[in-house]
């Protein structure tokens, strides 16, 4: 079974997506801003991040950068996931190190091909 880190502020979406993740077999980490997702995705735990990019602390784009910078964390899969879609930003969540980009709100058949797409990758 994958282990997921939720690296997300908002309680209502964190609190959905890790109960739908949790149904669809995923063993799901919180973190509930950018300096413990970090933190978190240290510990090597993990499988996959899904990293929102509008968090406290530190946002999700120094965050993964942060996780880019270490080579413990350097390979493991990130997907930024962002209610800001704007011309420019998926561009931008790859450029800061994220593998793949997914929109709020979530739409759970194109996020789970995306994490099943990445695993696989790094299977």
């Amino acid at each position: 079974m994958a282990k997921l880190l939720l690296v997300e502020d908002n309680e209502m979406n964190r609190d959905m997506l890790s109960r739908r993740l949790t149904r669809k077999g995923f063993d799901v980490g919180i973190a509930v801003d950018g300096r413990e997702g970090v933190e978190k995705a240290k510990s090597g735990e993990f499988d996959l991040v899904l990293m929102d990019m509008s968090l406290p602390e530190i946002d999700g784009w120094e965050a993964t950068r942060q996780l880019r910078d270490d080579p413990a964390t350097q390979t493991l899969p990130i997907i930024a996931l962002t209610a800001h879609a704007m011309a420019g930003d998926k561009e931008k969540a790859i450029e800061a190190g994220c593998d793949d980009y997914d929109t709020k709100p979530i739409e759970l058949p194109r996020l789970l091909s995306k994490i099943e797409a990445l695993l696989n990758a790094a299977g």
